[in-house]
């Protein structure tokens, strides 16, 4: 029997539960993952409160579209991997379906990435949402170069996090932006080169000085809302916004500035293109290799408390990502 978390109705965290299944066998073209850690995503509240963009499978939804594990049975046709690999998994589209919140589950051969070593499973568990949202969205989409200034919102987040360190990696400057002050010296020893923290500063004017005037080269926003506008008037004449998150639910007024150019990046954008998912794990292995891209943990729970997991998500108050292990 394996444990699975799942959910019957929308709600509050307390509609998770974990229940005990027997474990699937994989069918051609898939494995099954003996899962060790997960990694916790707003995605996973969205579906969780009902907020999630399509349509899911109910009742007994499942959750969790990352994760790491060992592979511990392979099914027919599938090539290139062997029982005792361990890998992460490249983000589930089909999370209520086959979520990662269980102690196995059965996936796509080509949903998973080998995992870098050296990686402990609960940073794995961490990777890969966040690191190739920063990826894709920075690098594929924007076409961040060395030098840049980047302008990171909600930048104690997982994504943001990783957007710093990504960054970082390829040259450029992150310029992180909180609305506690109190996070200041948390995100400067992540990487960021400078630190707006809202409650105290005043964005513009701080985006004018650190840029000497001339705005940032690129904004990467996962906050969206109302403040769509006004935040896209800090990016330079011919400069590029790429949103990547909605954690404001409300419309975001279109940006009347430009010259500019706008990506709207969905983190399972790129993931149907297979050489897409080998320059993202090609990346980010490199930035584990170096020690310039390590994921950074908020909080460790584990599989059965994955409801005080779901209440810690809810603050809002995170640095970091919220990680279950097995």
């Amino acid at each position: 029997m394996s444990r699975v978390v799942v959910f019957d109705e929308t709600g509050a965290p307390d509609v998770l539960r974990v229940v005990d299944e027997f474990v699937d066998e994989p069918g051609p073209g898939e494995v099954r993952i003996r899962i060790e850690a997960v990694g916790v995503n707003r995605l996973d509240a969205m579906m969780r409160t009902g907020g999630y963009p399509r349509p899911i499978r109910s009742p007994h939804t499942r959750l969790g579209c990352e994760g790491t594990g060992i592979i511990d049975a392979i099914g027919d046709g599938v090539e290139g991997w062997e029982v005792g690999d361990a890998v992460i998994v490249a983000a589930l589209p089909t999370m209520d379906l086959n979520g990662t919140y269980a102690d196995h589950t059965v996936v796509p051969a080509d949903a998973v990435v080998t995992r870098p070593d050296g990686l402990d499973p609960t940073h794995a568990a961490a990777l890969w949402v966040g690191g190739s949202t920063a990826y894709g969205a920075l690098i594929e989409k924007a076409g961040m170069r060395p030098a840049d200034h980047v302008l990171i919102t909600a930048a104690s987040s997982g994504v943001g996090l990783a957007a710093i360190q990504v960054a970082n990696q390829i040259g450029a400057t992150p310029i992180a932006v909180t609305r506690r002050s109190a996070k200041r010296d948390a995100l400067l020893a992540a990487g960021a080169a400078a630190v707006i923290a809202t409650d105290t500063d005043d964005l513009a004017d701080e985006v004018r000085r650190l840029t000497r005037g001339v705005g940032a080269d690129i904004i990467l926003d996962s906050v969206m809302g109302p403040g769509l506008s006004g935040l896209a008037q800090n990016v330079r004449a011919g400069g590029t916004l790429v949103t990547v998150g909605w954690l404001d639910p409300r419309p975001a007024p279109f940006p009347m500035t430009g010259p500019l150019t706008i990506h709207r990046y969905v983190g399972f954008e790129l993931l149907a293109d297979p050489a897409a998912v080998r320059r993202m794990a090609a990346f980010l292995g490199a930035g584990v290799r170096s020690g310039t891209l390590i994921p950074t943990i908020d909080s460790v729970f584990t599989l059965d408390d994955v409801v005080d997991a779901h209440r810690r998500l809810d603050t809002g108050d995170l640095l970091g990502k919220i990680v279950l292990t097995t």
